[in-house]
């Protein structure tokens, strides 16, 4: 290693919060205002929703020639690797044959249907955006900005009203999917309804997204929030239980837990006034407190409390602090003056903060930290909590309700909880991130176990996180007697994709620095 490198793995392991206030945080902001410019450029110049047909012909031309080679190499997008959300990055972008599919548009929005029309790279900002402007929302809104619908289609999607309309494929009325014999089909639950219901959570490996057609429901200015501590576990869970079940009610339902007998569950009413007890509070702006620690202040307060809080700025409340994750990232970032100064500024983006890594952090990360959601029956809700503050103590853990609906043919990867012939379609996210204080913490021994538990009590994993699942056990905790079914029947289907394990295990992805590693190699090869 030479002595610049040697510096700068000093510099990015010990000092990584300097380093990411000095550097990274301009950089982002460059970046991200580069890429809004060429997105909008490309957009106008090229991109319009008459011009649709044509894009999806030059996706089924990529496959033509594909056939014409000998189908040779697998497929998948050319979308970088570094887009996605997980801390890993897919190493099979460098082996199997890359699909250009450069779709971002907002196609159509039908208030009569109560729909809009995507393209895959449409992103939950560039929708939102546009929704709101118009007097409507997506009924479920995933958090950050940059979250792509082709991602939470064929991947897994959340947020604080999926108790009331379920998982972000939920939301989902059609696709139309580009198939490995290059067909475009269109899939609903009346039509190609077996193609419909697998490619939730098919991570692109039935085809190749090209639209969705999603639900959407009237907007309202503002988010009614209350703000309830609780200050034992038996509480937490009956509380959160009950909140999460009120769907008329409730439009939005989240907890931060803070400890293994306190926590914060919030409930949300979609409204266009200012109450006299519900204060306005514009928690989206840069210089406001991120708002878990401002969550925090209502444990003090026995009866709990009301807010108004701006729609899009509920929507985004965890974005600017990334949950909390930012905490360690840039541990003085929360500091009224830093907010002042340059909260603007945040977060620092995804891309350079993976790319940026080190061997040391990689290891340290690898070892100590966590970035896991793992979905369980909120029957078992209280025994999770338990099971974290035991294996992990990490805290806030972040609590989502969510829905997990089945259709008539039980067709899909998830189902509802089924216990002593009760089905229960309620479940909750449980998202840990950050660094436990567990004595002697590993998490490369804490990790499998925390599956097999998941696994026990018929929960799911969120499969952008890093998974040590078996292939047994991964077939167990997903359902594939459809899926397999599927891939038998569609031609070329498992000569042109991989099975969701390969692209979403250990052999799929890798660590940044492993993944940097890998495109040096491959860059010498091509290069002799």
């Amino acid at each position: 290693m030479t002595k610049t490198n040697s510096f700068f793995e000093h510099l990015l392991t010990h000092y990584r919060g300097i380093f990411a206030t000095v550097f990274l945080l301009p950089i982002s902001f460059a970046y991200t205002a580069y890429n809004n410019l060429r997105n909008r450029w490309v957009f106008m110049m090229n991109s319009a929703p008459a011009k649709h047909g044509q894009r999806v012909q030059h996706v089924i031309a990529q496959i033509q020639a594909w056939q014409a080679d000998g189908c040779k190499e697998k497929l998948c997008t050319a979308r970088s690797g570094w887009k996605t959300m997980s801390e890993m990055v897919p190493k099979y972008k460098l082996t199997h044959r890359n699909i250009d599919v450069s779709l971002y548009d907002i196609l159509e929005i039908s208030t009569d249907k109560q729909t809009v029309k995507v393209e895959p790279l449409a992103t939950m900002g560039q929708i939102s955006g546009s929704l709101l402007s118009k007097g409507w929302t997506l009924a479920v809104v995933p958090e950050l900005d940059t979250l792509t619908v082709g991602g939470l289609v064929m991947g897994f999607g959340v947020e604080s009203s999926s108790h009331k309309y379920g998982l972000f494929q939920s939301i989902c009325v059609s696709f139309d999917i580009v198939t490995a014999e290059g067909q475009c089909l269109h899939c609903s639950a009346s039509e190609n309804a077996g193609l419909f219901y697998l490619i939730p959570w098919s991570h692109g490996t039935l085809g190749f997204l090209v639209a969705a057609e999603l639900k959407i429901i009237p907007a309202k200015k503002y988010v009614r929030v209350h703000y309830q501590p609780v200050y034992s576990l038996e509480d937490m869970a009956t509380e959160f239980a009950a909140a999460s079940r009120d769907i008329s009610g409730n439009d939005f339902v989240e907890g931060l837990v803070y400890s293994r007998d306190t926590a914060v569950i919030m409930r949300g009413t979609l409204t266009d006034d200012i109450a006299p007890d519900s204060p306005l509070n514009a928690i989206g702006r840069w210089y406001k407190p991120w708002f878990y620690q401002h969550v925090a202040t209502f444990l003090r307060h026995k009866q709990g409390a009301y807010e108004t809080i701006p729609l899009r700025q509920y929507y985004h409340r965890h974005t600017r602090s990334y949950f909390w994750a930012m905490e360690e990232i840039i541990p003085f970032g929360n500091h009224p003056l830093f907010r002042a100064l340059l909260g603007w500024a945040l977060p620092p983006s995804i891309e350079l903060l993976k790319y940026t890594e080190t061997e040391t952090t990689r290891k340290l990360r690898e070892q100590f930290y966590v970035l896991q959601d793992m979905l369980v029956p909120m029957v078992h809700l209280k025994a999770s909590i338990a099971y974290f503050d035991t294996h992990f103590n990490l805290y806030p853990l972040w609590l989502s309700p969510m829905a997990v609906y089945d259709n008539d043919q039980r067709l899909g990867f998830v189902h509802p909880c089924q216990q002593d012939s009760v089905v229960d379609e309620m479940y909750v996210d449980v998202g840990a991130y950050g660094t436990p204080h567990k004595a002697n913490f590993d998490n490369r021994q804490a990790l499998p176990l925390l599956e097999k538990f998941v696994l026990a009590h018929q929960g799911y994993q969120a499969l952008y996180a890093k998974t040590m699942l078996s292939l047994e056990d991964f077939r167990t905790m997903f359902d594939h007697s459809a899926y397999d079914r599927l891939r038998e029947q569609l031609p070329l289907c498992k000569q042109a994709f991989d099975e969701v394990y390969d692209k979403v295990s250990h052999k799929g992805r890798v660590s940044p620095i492993e993944m940097r590693k890998l495109q040096s190699k491959s860059e010498k090869v091509v290069t002799q």
